[in-house]
């Protein structure tokens, strides 16, 4: 595995984090909690206000629950992702076994080896393709909250500073209106709401959300590495591949030749042998054979014998 640049745990870690920095802001929250007291709810003449803050915690808070969704699901792969090249590595003869269908690693493994058994040349290009715009539709909901979460504390912003020139416009109108002043002082107050409101979440937010594109990058380009360092070669066949593979071929059948000529050679020499033992076989034969007719002769020469007998 050490071949696959692949960060463990990373989206874990990202939650932990996000878990951790919430629990700072709610501390602060608790710390200045009269000064948050006094800028959003002490004395305001209308709900504007609280209608703003509370459309921009919203989209924050809906934002921030896709994310920790998506981080999850990235944990999840990552996972599939590490039990994979474990399955591989040791040999197993399912590689997907205890991985679960619909993770990315798997579809990749099932694309591929319907391609193989197809006889379908494997464009790997296309596959990173597919699955870089097939990921990337799952960050639309953070990525349009992200860019529309700093507009709108400029919305606030301007709305608020609106009712302040309404404020004034009234207060210019006579000299003794004191509801004027006063929505004066709401108007500024809640355009400073609204707008540190917005800069706050629009921060947090858009740390996590850059962190959840490293998340997502870091394991498309690991599942990228498994299937050019793992896959690729057993599925696909290169030319170069090929042409390395029939090399090795020829050389084994050249070795085969050169056993065969030994072999041959050491059949000629079992049957030279052969030949001159049945050669020393006949030599001997004859001998015998001349030896026993003097013996004969001799027997009959010895007995008296006739020669016909």
């Amino acid at each position: 595995m050490g071949s696959i640049q692949l960060r463990r745990n990373f989206s874990r870690n990202i939650l932990i984090r996000m878990i951790l920095l919430s629990a700072v802001i709610a501390a602060l929250i608790v710390w200045k909690y009269e000064f948050i007291n006094d800028v959003y709810f002490r004395n305001q003449l209308t709900s504007t206000g609280l209608i703003i803050n509370g459309t921009i915690v919203g989209l924050f808070a809906i934002g921030i629950l896709r994310m920790i969704t998506i981080f999850l699901h990235y944990a999840a792969e990552e996972n599939a992702l590490l039990r994979f090249l474990r399955n591989l590595r040791e040999g197993e003869q399912d590689p997907l076994n205890r991985i679960h269908k619909k993770a990315i690693i798997a579809n990749r493994y099932r694309t591929m080896l319907g391609l193989h058994k197809a006889n379908c040349p494997i464009n790997h290009g296309s596959l990173a393709s597919t699955l870089v715009a097939n990921e990337s539709t799952r960050n639309s909901l953070p990525k349009f909250i992200n860019n529309i979460l700093i507009l709108t504390g400029v919305f606030g912003t301007i709305v608020s500073l609106s009712i302040a020139l309404i404020g004034a416009s009234d207060q210019l109108a006579t000299s003794i209106n004191v509801s004027g002043m006063g929505m004066v002082v709401h108007g500024m107050s809640t355009a400073l709401s609204t707008t540190i409101t917005a800069i706050i979440c629009f921060i947090f937010f858009g740390y996590f959300h850059l962190k959840l594109g490293d998340v997502q990058t870091n394991l498309i380009s690991a599942v990228e590495q498994v299937t050019v360092n793992e896959l690729i070669p057993r599925f696909q066949v290169q030319t170069d591949s090929a042409l390395y593979e029939f090399t090795g071929l020829v050389r084994s059948l050249q070795e085969l030749v050169n056993q065969m000529e030994r072999s041959q050679q050491t059949f000629e020499s079992v049957e030279q042998r052969i030949l001159e033992t049945l050669q020393g076989y006949e030599e001997k034969s004859e001998a015998l054979h001349n030896d026993m007719a003097e013996i004969k002769h001799v027997l009959k020469v010895g007995f008296r014998l006739h020669e016909d007998d």
